[in-house]
């Protein structure tokens, strides 16, 4: 079966793991990706995926706990290694080799972030999970996600989000929001739309790197983008 992208960077929000609870990990989330990912493995994809802390833990609000900005902003990105060690049991559960990457060093349970073993990994068909952000404070998931993107010459960003696709307004808040099915780097930011912050959006536009915001609950979308039909929203140009 032919296949549109040989090589992809899978955005989850950690919001997205905690199902229908209020916090934590859902046990079906985290098995419905694993499922997902499976099949993109299946199709012969190479799969790197960074995956948000927010059903943890999010540095921005650590402010409003009376945490330092810098301490929380850390404090998040160790959520998302809890968050990527739970993908990654996923994964392995049901047979699907994987690599856990931090970029904060903590070699007892993940690999170190050195760029060329991890385009080794997805060369051998393993998925590769990227934690801990940039290892830097101040950067969000989104612009870890865009610089590894970048640095392992992936085709294109697939974001996971609960609507499906980008829209002219929120769509959960505005019934007379409008879908696009194509929009350029450029209209993105002159509507100031929110499809990745600013930095990692940037750094996607600057390098040309193509983004594909769609609906993660569907369990078809992610395998039908890949086999190249026009799911959600592609943001190029």
């Amino acid at each position: 079966m032919a296949i549109k992208y040989k090589r992809v960077l899978l955005k989850l929000s950690g919001e997205s793991l905690m199902g229908d609870q209020g916090f934590g990990i859902s046990p079906e989330m985290l098995n419905n990706y694993a499922l997902q990912i499976q099949e993109l493995v299946e199709l012969g994809v190479e799969v790197a995926v960074v995956i948000g802390g927010g059903n943890i833990f999010r540095g921005l609000q650590a402010s409003k706990s009376g945490i330092e900005r810098v301490q929380g902003d850390y404090m998040g990105m160790m959520a998302t290694v809890i968050n990527g060690m739970a993908i990654q049991s996923s994964l392995e559960a049901i047979g699907v080799y994987s690599r856990l990457i931090s970029a904060i060093e903590m070699k007892q349970i993940a690999e170190p972030y050195i760029r060329r073993r991890a385009i080794r990994h997805l060369e051998k068909k393993r998925v590769i999970i990227f934690s801990a952000g940039t290892g830097s404070p101040y950067f969000t998931t989104d612009s870890a996600a865009a610089l590894r993107a970048n640095e392992i010459n992936a085709e294109v960003i697939l974001k996971g989000t609960r609507v499906d696709g980008v829209y002219s307004a929120d769509p959960e808040k505005d019934p007379t929001a409008q879908k696009f099915d194509t929009i350029s780097f450029a209209k993105v930011i002159s509507m100031g739309l929110s499809v990745m912050d600013m930095t990692a959006f940037t750094l996607c536009q600057e390098n040309n790197l193509p983004i594909i915001v769609f609906d993660i609950n569907d369990r078809s979308n992610l395998k039908r983008i890949i086999q190249g039909e026009p799911i959600g929203t592609l943001v190029e140009g």
